[in-house]
Protein backbone atom coordinates (compact mmCIF):
# COMPACT_ATOMS: atom_id res chain seq x y z
CA UNK A 1 0.00 0.00 0.00
CA UNK A 2 1.25 3.56 -1.03
CA UNK A 3 1.96 6.04 1.80
CA UNK A 4 -1.25 8.57 0.18
CA UNK A 5 -4.47 8.80 -0.22
CA UNK A 6 -4.64 7.24 -3.94
CA UNK A 7 -4.12 3.79 -2.25
CA UNK A 8 -7.06 4.16 0.31
CA UNK A 9 -10.34 3.93 -0.86
CA UNK A 10 -13.03 5.20 0.76
CA UNK A 11 -13.81 2.41 3.34
CA UNK A 12 -10.14 3.13 4.46
CA UNK A 13 -10.76 6.69 4.94
CA UNK A 14 -13.91 6.48 7.23
CA UNK A 15 -12.69 3.89 8.91
CA UNK A 16 -9.31 6.44 9.50
CA UNK A 17 -11.71 8.99 10.64
CA UNK A 18 -13.45 6.74 13.06
CA UNK A 19 -10.19 6.01 14.45
CA UNK A 20 -9.01 9.20 14.85
CA UNK A 21 -11.92 10.09 17.06
CA UNK A 22 -12.11 6.87 19.32
CA UNK A 23 -10.05 3.97 18.18
CA UNK A 24 -11.65 2.00 21.11
CA UNK A 25 -14.67 1.08 18.86
CA UNK A 26 -15.50 -2.51 18.48
CA UNK A 27 -15.40 -3.53 14.61
CA UNK A 28 -19.02 -4.34 14.67
CA UNK A 29 -19.60 -0.47 15.86
CA UNK A 30 -17.32 1.09 13.00
CA UNK A 31 -18.55 -1.58 10.48
CA UNK A 32 -22.07 -0.82 10.96
CA UNK A 33 -20.87 3.38 10.52
CA UNK A 34 -19.19 2.36 7.18
CA UNK A 35 -21.18 -0.49 5.88
CA UNK A 36 -18.38 -3.52 6.21
CA UNK A 37 -18.93 -6.56 8.57
CA UNK A 38 -16.59 -6.72 11.17
CA UNK A 39 -13.83 -9.26 9.89
CA UNK A 40 -13.59 -6.43 6.88
CA UNK A 41 -12.89 -3.76 9.22
CA UNK A 42 -10.21 -5.97 11.29
CA UNK A 43 -8.68 -6.32 7.84
CA UNK A 44 -8.61 -3.39 6.34
CA UNK A 45 -7.05 -2.24 10.28
CA UNK A 46 -4.41 -4.83 10.20
CA UNK A 47 -3.43 -3.43 6.84
CA UNK A 48 -3.29 0.13 7.73
CA UNK A 49 -1.35 -0.95 10.53
CA UNK A 50 1.25 -2.58 8.54
CA UNK A 51 1.25 -0.21 5.53
CA UNK A 52 2.66 2.19 8.54
CA UNK A 53 -0.61 4.68 7.90
CA UNK A 54 -1.88 3.88 11.43
CA UNK A 55 1.42 4.27 13.31
CA UNK A 56 0.56 4.22 17.36
CA UNK A 57 -2.73 3.59 18.95
CA UNK A 58 -2.48 5.13 22.20
CA UNK A 59 -4.48 7.07 24.78
CA UNK A 60 -4.04 10.96 25.10
CA UNK A 61 -3.07 11.74 28.34
CA UNK A 62 -4.05 15.11 30.23
CA UNK A 63 -0.52 15.60 30.98
CA UNK A 64 -1.59 18.40 33.99
CA UNK A 65 -4.10 15.81 35.53
CA UNK A 66 -1.10 13.87 36.13
CA UNK A 67 1.24 16.60 37.61
CA UNK A 68 2.85 18.14 34.48
CA UNK A 69 0.78 21.27 33.75
CA UNK A 70 3.64 22.68 32.70
CA UNK A 71 4.05 22.79 28.44
CA UNK A 72 6.94 24.61 26.81
CA UNK A 73 8.03 24.71 23.24
CA UNK A 74 11.16 25.01 22.64
CA UNK A 75 13.74 25.86 19.16
CA UNK A 76 17.16 24.20 19.23
CA UNK A 77 20.14 25.52 17.38
CA UNK A 78 23.28 23.61 16.28
CA UNK A 79 26.38 24.40 16.56
CA UNK A 80 27.10 22.87 13.01
CA UNK A 81 24.87 20.13 10.92
CA UNK A 82 26.57 17.44 10.87
CA UNK A 83 25.11 13.87 9.56
CA UNK A 84 26.49 12.52 12.74
CA UNK A 85 25.58 15.15 15.16
CA UNK A 86 21.88 15.29 13.78
CA UNK A 87 21.97 11.77 14.26
CA UNK A 88 22.87 11.98 18.20
CA UNK A 89 20.58 15.32 18.87
CA UNK A 90 17.95 13.59 17.76
CA UNK A 91 18.85 10.58 19.65
CA UNK A 92 18.99 12.50 22.69
CA UNK A 93 15.57 14.39 22.44
CA UNK A 94 13.71 10.56 21.69
CA UNK A 95 15.79 9.47 24.82
CA UNK A 96 13.94 12.21 26.77
CA UNK A 97 10.65 11.32 28.14
CA UNK A 98 9.53 15.11 28.84
CA UNK A 99 9.75 15.54 24.99
CA UNK A 100 6.75 15.26 23.67
CA UNK A 101 7.39 15.54 19.94
CA UNK A 102 10.69 16.88 18.42
CA UNK A 103 10.82 18.08 14.74
CA UNK A 104 14.13 18.51 12.73
CA UNK A 105 12.93 21.46 10.98
CA UNK A 106 14.36 24.11 8.05
CA UNK A 107 15.53 27.93 8.38
CA UNK A 108 16.77 29.68 11.21
CA UNK A 109 16.07 26.94 14.17
CA UNK A 110 17.35 23.00 14.02
CA UNK A 111 14.50 21.48 16.38
CA UNK A 112 11.76 22.44 17.76
CA UNK A 113 10.27 20.43 21.07
CA UNK A 114 7.21 20.31 22.70
CA UNK A 115 7.83 19.58 26.33
CA UNK A 116 6.03 18.94 29.24
CA UNK A 117 7.48 18.82 32.82
CA UNK A 118 6.22 19.44 36.30
CA UNK A 119 7.43 22.90 37.04
CA UNK A 120 10.28 25.30 36.33
CA UNK A 121 12.72 23.45 38.12
CA UNK A 122 12.26 20.24 36.57
CA UNK A 123 12.29 22.19 32.88
CA UNK A 124 15.95 23.31 34.38
CA UNK A 125 17.32 20.36 35.29
CA UNK A 126 16.13 19.31 31.61
CA UNK A 127 17.96 22.27 30.44
CA UNK A 128 21.38 21.08 32.06
CA UNK A 129 21.05 17.47 30.90
CA UNK A 130 19.72 18.30 26.94
CA UNK A 131 21.03 21.04 26.39
CA UNK A 132 23.99 22.92 28.47
CA UNK A 133 25.78 19.49 28.56
CA UNK A 134 25.62 18.88 24.94
CA UNK A 135 28.76 20.42 22.74
CA UNK A 136 27.04 20.56 19.33
CA UNK A 137 24.14 22.57 20.53
CA UNK A 138 24.63 26.66 19.88
CA UNK A 139 21.63 28.04 21.68
CA UNK A 140 17.69 27.09 22.81
CA UNK A 141 15.07 29.40 23.04
CA UNK A 142 12.10 28.95 25.76
CA UNK A 143 8.63 29.55 25.25
CA UNK A 144 6.34 28.83 28.01
CA UNK A 145 2.97 28.14 26.94
CA UNK A 146 -0.21 30.35 29.29
CA UNK A 147 -2.82 27.44 28.00
CA UNK A 148 -3.08 24.43 25.74
CA UNK A 149 -6.00 25.90 23.43
CA UNK A 150 -5.73 22.91 21.23
CA UNK A 151 -3.74 19.70 21.23
CA UNK A 152 -4.52 16.47 18.55
CA UNK A 153 -2.06 14.24 16.06
CA UNK A 154 -5.48 13.62 14.39
CA UNK A 155 -4.80 14.29 10.32
CA UNK A 156 -7.72 16.40 8.15
CA UNK A 157 -9.21 12.70 6.12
Amino acid sequence: MKNDTEALDGFDLAILRILQKDNTLPHRLIGEQVNLSPPSVQRRIKRLVAAGIITNQSAIVDPARLGRPLTIIVEVELKAETGGAIDLVKQSFADAPEVQQCYYVTGETDFILIIVVRDMSKYEALTQRLFFSNDTIRKFKTFVTMDRTKVSLSVDI
